[in-house]
């Protein structure tokens, strides 16, 4: 299994428009996909009220986690999405 850490830069956080960019480019892979708070629980990726469940705000670390082909890519995708301001 393959992971990232990231620090959320967005000013309103995970959520709103970050989080649906971030949920729409986990729907487009395949694999299964997590993302928790560091220390948190995971939740699935790929699903809106999951991820904004979360309440990330901005300047807060996640972790996304990825388990099959493709994982590399697809977590440096979302590690930019989530460090992007």
């Amino acid at each position: 299994m393959a992971q990232r850490k990231a620090t959320v830069a967005a000013e309103v956080g995970l959520h709103a428009r970050p989080a649906a960019t971030f949920v729409q480019t986990a729907q487009k892979s395949p694999i299964d996909i997590t993302v928790a708070k560091l220390g948190g629980d995971p939740v699935n990726a790929k699903s809106i009220l999951s991820v904004m469940g979360l309440d990330v705000r901005q300047g807060e670390m996640i972790v996304i986690n990825a388990d099959g082909e493709g994982a590399e890519e697809i977590l440096d995708a979302l590690a930019v999405i989530a460090e992007t301001p």
